[in-house]
């Protein structure tokens, strides 16, 4: 049997170090991707009427969407998810929806789950939004505005509860995310009338 020559050999084994390297590297990137995606809203899209708010002029289905996530950190106990319109001319924004105490087990959200809270996970809470109540309330931006941007972000937290019920304020809600949070993903759509 011929054995490869030194040059041949060290090539070789330079090649597969670096394929090596290169699998290790592509397995941690995906394992590290968090992501939340919907059926219904994409990302820089505008939203549908289904999911506008039907109230203030707007006549939408106010239906929640639906969410599907992926990549949470290993170490994640519990999900927050809230949606967040940065343009809303309040001089702090507007709270269109907030949920918290998401199990780390849960991968989705159903359509339609924020008015039938029993197809939401086990444990989750809804709380106070600026509509003034628990539960979601889609977007109605003044008419006439640029479009508004709708934040969708997604919070693997290392606690499995927050110490807070439905009638939470969302800068409290805020306060205990950012104190739990290991990692967020975001998704952005907007919406105009």
């Amino acid at each position: 049997m011929l054995s490869p020559h030194p040059t041949q050999l060290e090539s070789i084994m330079k090649k597969s170090v670096l394929f090596c390297c290169y699998a290790l590297t592509s397995q941690l990137t995906l394992a590290s991707d968090f992501t939340i995606t919907s059926p219904q809203v994409t990302e820089g899209q505008r939203i549908g009427n289904e999911q506008v708010f039907n109230g203030f002029g707007c006549d939408g289905g106010n239906v929640s969407p639906e969410f599907h996530w992926l990549g949470a950190p290993k170490e994640t106990k519990s999900f927050a998810l809230t949606v967040f319109d940065p343009d809303a001319p309040t001089g702090s924004g507007w709270w269109h929806w907030i949920l918290f105490n998401i199990p780390s087990s849960a991968t989705t959200l159903l359509k339609g789950a924020a008015s039938h809270p029993d197809s939401l996970p086990t444990g989750t809470m809804q709380s106070r939004t600026d509509f003034g109540k628990p539960g979601y309330g889609g977007p109605c931006p003044p008419s006439g505005d640029k479009p508004h941007r709708y934040e969708i972000t997604l919070y693997a937290l290392k606690t499995d509860k927050l110490p807070l019920d439905q009638d939470a304020s969302p800068a409290m809600v805020g306060f205990y995310l950012y104190q739990n949070l290991i990692k967020k993903t975001v998704l952005t759509a907007h919406y105009s009338r």
